[in-house]
């Protein structure tokens, strides 16, 4: 059991029972996977990182970094930063995130939303950056 895997399972987790987030993306197009094209729109668990948080000497605090990648077709930018926002408000005033033993979430946050246009010219794509304070318990 990982840290990382955890927390990117009860996120999404979050996102596929957030109704706001699954009006605008089905709940079966939020997906860890490399598949490209992903589907329209879809919110795709990307990369992310693990870094000790240093709190203390017995190592039990851990900050994770997840990218989390949104894909609309369409010309503007208007839906993928709708999805975008409805992701940042699931994560920063939604309830506690529940994670399984021996996890703990202390603290979760959108620290960064970025939006562009693809190079095809049909897609729109928001990266959004999700960070976690993770504790685990120390059996």
């Amino acid at each position: 059991m990982s840290v990382d895997l955890e927390s990117q399972k009860a996120l999404r987790a979050r996102f596929t029972t957030t109704a706001a987030i699954t009006s605008l993306v089905p709940a079966s197009s939020i997906l860890d996977t490399n598949q490209r094209p992903a589907p329209v729109p879809s919110i795709i668990m990307g990369e992310s990182q693990v870094v000790d948080e240093g709190t203390s000497l017995k190592r039990q605090h851990s900050r994770v970094y997840h990218t989390l990648h949104v894909w609309t077709r369409e010309a503007s930018l208007e839906g993928v930063k709708a999805i975008c926002s409805e992701i940042r408000r699931a994560v920063q005033f939604g309830p506690r995130l529940v994670m399984a033993d021996p996890y703990h979430c202390a603290d979760l946050r959108v620290s960064q939303v970025r939006t562009l246009r693809d190079p095809d010219g049909e897609h729109s794509h928001g990266i959004v950056t999700v960070e976690a304070l993770i504790s685990e318990a120390l059996t």
